[in-house]
Formats: C-alpha cells, sequence, structure tokens
C-alpha cells in the first residue's frame, strides 16, 4: 500500500484538526460533513492510528493526531507555496520588472508606451517595491535597484547616476517663489529621508537640523504634496525632470547636489529569460540616452 494518503483525506483531516470541528472543516472546504467524516475514517484506516477520539456527537483529536496535523500542516503549507512559485513563474511572452515604486510612476512608466509599441508582443508586469527583492525566488526577469552596486547572484549594468534639486509648484506661496538659498531653506518643506546637507555644503549655506513641517518616507507622496503647493523639496532629479519639462513644478535654484546612490539594471542569468532581458535592456538604454541627452541640453542653455 502507498505510504502516501489521497490528498482529499489530508485536507480534510488538517480543515478538521485546526477547525476543531466537522462542520467547520466541511465549510470551509465546501463538501458535506460525511464527506469530511469517511476522509478522516480512511485516513484512519491507512497510518493504522486513531487520530480523533469519538465523545458523543462531537470528536477530540487524539496525541498521535495532534503531532500528525502539525507535520501535515506543514507539508501542505510547502505544497501550496511551490503552487505559488510556479505560478508566479515569467510567462514566455510576459516581463516581469521589479523597481521602486517612485522611479516607476515618475521616470520609467512614463516611457513604457514606448517599448510596448516597439514589441506588442512583450507583456510588461511592473512589481513596486521598496525591498531588495530576490529576483531568483520572485520570479523577475529584471530590476531596476538604487546601491552601490554589489549584490549578489544576478548581473548588472549602471544605468545612470542622479542629482538632487529643490522644486515647488508654481502657484506655492501665491507664485512667490523662493529663488535664493537662504529663502529656500526657511521656506516650508516636505521632507524625506533625504539629507539637505550635500546641498545644503553645494550651496554654501548651513540648516538647522530641526525638521519642522510634513515628513514621509515616500517620495511619491513628498512630490503630491509639493504639486499641492504644501511646501518645497529636495528630491532625486530622475523623479522630478518630467514635471519640470511639463510645467507641474518648478526647479528653484541651479544649486544641486550628487546623489549617493546610482541607478543599476540588474538580472538573474536565466536562460528562459535572455531574449526578453536583452530586449528590454536595449531599450532602456536607449531611454536613458535620450533622458541624460535632455538634460545636457538644459544645462547647455543655462
Amino acid at each position: 500500500m502507498s505510504a502516501f494518503p489521497p490528498l482529499t483525506s489530508l485536507r480534510s483531516f488538517e480543515a478538521t484538526a485546526r477547525l476543531g470541528s466537522v462542520t467547520l472543516a466541511a465549510k470551509e472546504l465546501h463538501v458535506t460533513h460525511s464527506a469530511i467524516s469517511q476522509q478522516i475514517k480512511v485516513l484512519e484506516a491507512i497510518v493504522g492510528l486513531t487520530l480523533f477520539v469519538r465523545e458523543g456527537r462531537g470528536l477530540r483529536i487524539s496525541e498521535d493526531g495532534r503531532l500528525y496535523a502539525l507535520q501535515i500542516r506543514q507539508a501542505l503549507g510547502d505544497i501550496a507555496d511551490a503552487t505559488r512559485l510556479i505560478q508566479a513563474q515569467p510567462k514566455r511572452d510576459e516581463l516581469v520588472v521589479a523597481v521602486l515604486p517612485s522611479f516607476a510612476r515618475s521616470w520609467l512608466l512614463p516611457r513604457l508606451p514606448d517599448f510596448q509599441r516597439r514589441y506588442p508582443h512583450i507583456s510588461i508586469r511592473l512589481q513596486a517595491t521598496l525591498a531588495i527583492t530576490n529576483l531568483h525566488q520572485e520570479s523577475v526577469d529584471v530590476g531596476i535597484r538604487m546601491g552601490k552596486g554589489d549584490w549578489e547572484g544576478v548581473e548588472r549594468k549602471l544605468l545612470f547616476h542622479d542629482e538632487m534639486v529643490v522644486v515647488a509648484a508654481p502657484h506655492f506661496n501665491g507664485g512667490q517663489l523662493p529663488r535664493t538659498p537662504q529663502q529656500i531653506v526657511h521656506s516650508p518643506i516636505i521632507y524625506s529621508n533625504e539629507s539637505w546637507q550635500p546641498w545644503c555644503q553645494a550651496a554654501g549655506i548651513e540648516m538647522s537640523s530641526e525638521r519642522k513641517g510634513l515628513c514621509t518616507n515616500d517620495s511619491n507622496l513628498v512630490l503630491e504634496a509639493v504639486r499641492l503647493g504644501q511646501g518645497i523639496a529636495l528630491e532625486r532629479r530622475s523623479l522630478v525632470h518630467d514635471a519640470i519639462v511639463r510645467g507641474e513644478l518648478v526647479q528653484l535654484c541651479d544649486i544641486r547636489a550628487p546623489y549617493a546612490y546610482p541607478y543599476w539594471l540588474v538580472w538573474p542569468p536565466r536562460e528562459s529569460s535572455e531574449n526578453k532581458q536583452r530586449v528590454f535592456s536595449e531599450w532602456l538604454y536607449g531611454e536613458v540616452q535620450y533622458y541624460m541627452t535632455q538634460l545636457a541640453s538644459i544645462s547647455d542653455v543655462r
């Protein structure tokens, strides 16, 4: 006889052990009360042990049953995890991109329609997250990260270095925008996790270390507050460039500071994804090249 009991029996047993009731187990699994009871009897016959003690109209799990239930629960969990993992595998015609939410919203998303026009046979699935995603476990094709580029288990290529600039909405302060460094540091500021120290050093001024006003760890919220005219902010050029071009935001002065962490394209060595990775990489580098050319032309005008 096989040592592997029917999965239906195992699921019926685990649900009954966890819920303490055949009725509740039947409701969870969408079967009848008698079906659960029958599956438990089948399992007891296979293992040769009494898993539940019948007491009147109810039942109580035995010590053997309790220990067995713990192991079965873990095994069923492993099966569910394995199933989710295989379901999450990128499809042949789907490209899964792990990316920071702020960069996805402000830089990547506006440019993706061009990729979709060029490669209509490839669907894009953005996996926006602040965490350093394990590209192998999460079944991601490529990732766009900020950092030193010292991640293990992935191939990597530098995209570009960023810089910090101060921005405001055109209607901030009734349109009377601060322009000098002194005016800027004394204005209402929407703070993020970014330090103002490098910018202040470039401007040759000092700024109080005490933060007053709205503070958030989400760049998307920072930029939305700025758009609403609630204050000014120091943000990455990559997140505000398009909005400045559209006239939604204004760069308050020419002073800027280098950002400590560049952007990288990273990808797991995976034969099944090589073609998609190559196509996306070539397209992305074309977009970066055009973006850097735009920045250079702006600097020349200044």
